[in-house]
Formats: C-alpha cells, sequence, structure tokens
C-alpha cells in the first residue's frame, strides 16, 4: 500500500501533471484536465501521450507519438519543476505504458491518480491485450484509480457490475489485489442518485468504502467527465492529504459543472461540463448590485430538496400522516430510532466539547441531554409492552457509523453539520403532519400523536432554528473547502435520515 503523501508538504496551489491525450475542442484529455486542474485552485501542466482527432460526436483518429520524445516531455517537466500529483490518462499502447512507467520509478511523484482509458463510449476495448495486462501492472505503482464500470470489469477480467452494490464489490476487489485506493464511480447507472465510493482494504481511509451521493444531473453534456473527476482529485488531494475530504470538495464542484453544462451549448454531440461556472457565477455576482447573502443553511436545504420531496412520498410517512400505519413497523422505527439516539447523544456531547463558544456548547450539551431524557422516554412509553429493541438494521448501522466517523475526525464544522438533518428534517416532518393531525376530529384520536406533538412542539423548533443558527455562524468562519465538506456531511445524513424512515418498508419487503 502506498501512502507517500505522508512526507509531503500539502502545497496551497499544487503543482499538477497531466499525461494524457489531446481532444481539439477542449472537452477532454489534458485539455479538460487543464481546466479541472484551474477550477480546483492547481497549476496545471501538460506532456501528451496521444494526439486524438475528436469531437463531441465522438474520436476519428488517434496518433502516438514516438516514446523518445514521451520521455524528453516527462524529464523536461521533472528536471525543473517540483511536482506534487500527476494525473494519468490516456496511455495509447504497451511501449507509451511502459515508458510512463519507468518515467515514475525514477521521479516518484507524492501522488499518482491514474484514470484508466480501456473502453470506449460504445464498448469497444481500446488496448490490446498486453496493453491491458501493462496497465493492470502499473495500477500498484499509484494512490488512486479512477475506472468507470466498464474499465473496473477489465481490470479485473470480470462482467461489469449490474448495480452499484456490485460495483463496489469489484472496488473492494481491486483495492485488495492491487493495494490501491479505488474510485467507485456511479455515473454508468441509472438511479435517481449517483453515488460514487472511495474504496481501500488496507486500511488507509477511516472505512474500507467511504460513500458520497448526490442527486442525478439530467444531461446529455458529460464529455470528458471521468478526465476532469482524476485531475480534480489529483489537485484537491495536494491540497488536502484527505482522500474523502477531497472527493467530498471535488464532488461538490463537479455537480455545479454538469448542472449548468447545457449552458456552454458546445458541439452538436456529448458536450463538455462547464469547468468554470463558479468563477463565471462570482463574476456576474459581483458586478450585480450587492445584495445580502442567504445563509448557508439554505444551500444545504437546497442541497436535499428531492430527498425531501422523497421523504413525503415514502409510505411510512403518508400512513404515519393518516394513522393508518401498522403497529408492528412503528415499533420496529421507534426501536431502532431508540438504538440511533443514544449514539446521537454521545455525538452531541462531543460536538459540544469542540463547540467554540460557551452558548453552542450548552446548546449542545442540552440537546444530548433532551435526547438521553425526554426523547427516549417517548421511545420506552410506546415500546414498554413490546419485546426489547432488534438489534441495528443495517440502515442504522450505517448512520451510526457515519456520524461516529465524522466525530471522529474531530472537524467541529463538519460534525454539526452532520447533525442538523436530525433537527430539521425531523422538524419539517413533524410540521406537516401535525397540521394533519390537528385537521382531524376529536372521535379521530391519532395513534401516534404522542410521536407528532414531541416533534412539532415549540421547544424542538426553537432548538432546530438554534442548530441552524449555529451551522451559518461556523460556516461563515472556514474555508470553503470545509463548507464543501460541511455540505457532504449534510446530504449523506439527510439521505440516511431518508433511508431511516423507509427502513420498516424494506423490513417487509424482506
Amino acid at each position: 500500500m502506498i501512502d507517500r503523501i505522508s512526507d509531503h508538504t500539502l502545497n496551497e496551489t499544487p503543482r499538477i501533471l497531466s499525461i494524457a491525450g489531446t481532444d481539439p475542442t477542449g472537452g477532454a484529455g489534458i485539455q479538460a484536465d487543464l481546466k479541472s486542474i484551474a477550477a480546483n485552485g492547481g497549476y496545471g501542466m501538460a506532456v501528451v501521450s496521444a494526439l486524438v482527432a475528436q469531437n463531441t460526436l465522438g474520436v476519428r483518429s488517434v496518433h502516438i507519438p514516438p516514446v523518445a520524445f514521451l520521455r524528453q516531455q516527462l524529464s523536461a517537466v521533472s528536471d525543473d519543476v517540483t511536482i506534487d500529483a500527476v494525473k494519468i490518462g490516456m496511455l495509447a499502447d504497451l511501449d507509451v505504458i511502459n515508458e510512463v512507467r519507468s518515467w515514475l520509478d525514477v521521479c516518484r511523484p507524492p501522488i499518482v491518480v491514474l484514470d484508466p482509458v480501456m473502453v470506449a463510449t460504445s464498448g469497444d476495448r481500446l488496448l490490446d491485450p498486453s496493453a491491458e495486462q501493462a496497465l493492470r501492472d502499473l495500477i500498484p505503482l499509484v494512490d488512486l484509480v479512477t475506472p468507470n464500470v466498464p474499465e473496473l470489469a477489465v481490470l479485473l477480467a470480470e462482467p461489469p457490475a449490474a448495480d452499484w452494490a456490485e460495483a463496489v464489490a469489484q472496488g473492494r476487489r481491486l483495492s485488495a489485489r492491487a493495494g490501491v485506493t479505488v474510485l467507485v464511480k456511479g455515473g454508468h447507472f441509472d438511479d435517481t442518485d449517483c453515488p460514487d465510493a472511495l474504496v481501500n482494504t488496507q486500511g488507509l481511509l477511516a472505512h474500507s468504502v467511504v460513500e458520497f451521493t448526490a442527486p442525478r444531473i439530467i444531461t446529455k453534456n458529460t464529455h470528458g467527465t471521468g478526465c476532469s473527476l482524476s485531475s480534480a482529485m489529483a489537485t484537491v488531494q495536494a491540497r488536502t492529504g484527505d482522500w474523502a475530504q477531497s472527493l467530498a470538495e471535488v464532488k461538490d464542484w463537479l455537480q455545479d459543472a454538469l448542472t449548468y453544462a447545457d449552458d456552454l451549448e458546445v458541439g452538436r454531440g456529448n458536450g463538455p461540463i462547464h469547468h468554470f461556472h463558479r468563477l463565471f457565477s462570482e463574476a456576474s455576482a459581483a458586478s450585480a448590485v450587492p445584495a445580502d447573502p442567504a445563509p448557508f443553511s439554505s444551500t444545504l436545504w437546497r442541497d436535499v430538496e428531492l430527498i425531501r420531496l422523497q421523504i413525503f412520498d415514502l409510505p411510512f410517512i403518508t400512513d404515519l400522516s393518516s394513522g393508518a400505519l401498522a403497529e408492528e413497523d412503528f415499533s420496529y422505527y421507534l426501536a431502532q430510532d431508540a438504538l440511533y439516539l443514544a449514539t446521537y447523544a454521545r455525538v452531541l456531547a462531543h460536538a459540544s466539547e469542540l463547540a467554540p463558544t460557551v452558548s453552542a456548547q450548552r446548546f449542545l450539551a442540552d440537546s444530548a441531554a433532551r435526547c438521553r431524557d425526554v426523547e427516549s422516554e417517548l421511545h420506552r412509553s410506546w415500546l414498554r409492552q413490546q419485546p426489547d429493541p432488534d438489534e441495528a438494521g443495517p440502515v442504522t448501522t450505517g448512520y451510526v457509523d457515519h456520524l461516529l466517523a465524522t466525530s471522529e475526525a474531530g472537524n467541529y464544522a463538519v460534525l454539526l453539520a452532520a447533525l442538523l438533518p436530525c433537527f430539521w428534517l425531523y422538524s419539517d416532518v413533524g410540521d406537516r403532519l401535525h397540521a394533519e393531525f390537528l385537521s382531524r376530529t376529536e372521535e379521530e384520536a391519532h395513534p401516534y400523536a404522542a410521536w407528532l406533538e414531541t416533534y412539532s412542539d415549540e421547544e424542538f423548533a426553537a432548538a432546530t432554528r438554534q442548530a441552524i443558527a449555529l451551522t451559518d455562524d461556523v460556516a461563515a468562519t472556514v474555508s470553503e473547502s470545509e463548507c464543501a465538506a460541511m455540505r457532504q456531511a449534510f446530504t449523506t445524513s439527510a439521505r440516511f435520515e431518508l433511508d431511516f424512515f423507509d427502513a420498516p418498508r424494506q423490513l417487509v419487503k424482506a
């Protein structure tokens, strides 16, 4: 397992070398890499491994320069410039792969990210068998490999994964086999969300699988997404030294680049992503009439808009609202919630220890006590006639592990964002369901009135407002990368909240 970055000095403006092919239309290859590096705060350099005649409609031809000239390019850069990270893209044949490997053996850059360009969009294999094997043999020399689903299958000599779970399992096998961190990408699947996961089986990460999820952006303009993602990871990792933090920041940037890709109107086929949307939007905002900026929490709330809509469509929520929810389903939910709240209270207490002000410390400590006392009593009252709570289900375990990992990382701002959905989403659900509860007549007593009243009362609403205010306060004091990590932590917790409400239904299905 390679861990060269532990001895490497992080750089505010890292010097990143891309070794890749070209794209005359600027959407993929080296041209995309240089944009991605610049957009993420790095200084980009480029060595051409292949000259590609392509556009948004497809590849027309490939010319491979002599490998002696490739080595001259590599040496010209490394003899003069300190390289903080290298991104490797298209290596078109066996000789090119061997030359790059030889240079890596001599140069030993502190961070190496490999985007294994092996399968065309059409599904055609791009390398002959000997070159494919040479690329597999190169993987143990790199720190991060970023294959798409078909490429992951080729690296393992297996059929392509049929779903996300199978893709992650393949990532585990590749990590174990090559001793490398694998970025498993979910872009090839058709799910509503688009997950990505860092996988490392050698203990380099807090967990063997660290997953990040965002809503899928519906656009045909995704040309060069893999190139841009891998070069952005190399850049941000050279600044942060933390793969999980780097992916959180990069995924947030890439989400914006995809969201606004259609604005570019480049080409008649699959156009490029908008690498510099944030730069352009900031310039536009700077020239506009000054206005009070929206609080950071409004960004968090927009980030999870789809999740919030999905929550209110869940059978568990609709049946809870009407009072038709089966008692066994509600009992299972409360039993799991009781198990979850025990850990949530501990994490709140740890957040109180990290909090920078006395008022924040007191609020978080009081919230931890409320979890242990007021809310837990509600669970105990309901479950008194029920069997002891079951052991934690997979959703409960995943949510708890996420909070514990965030807590152990010790970043107060990110931890606060991870804790916030348990306030905010519960308050939102409680308010909406309580309004329907109040519309019922006295003869229509609601079987779950106590739960609805607990999560819609003014005390809980006030606590939610204070948790939101604390999050806005701390977001104003931290770096852009920490804000990105806060957004990712909040969204991850919100996704777990959605899954938590859906867990009873999933149990019935099982």
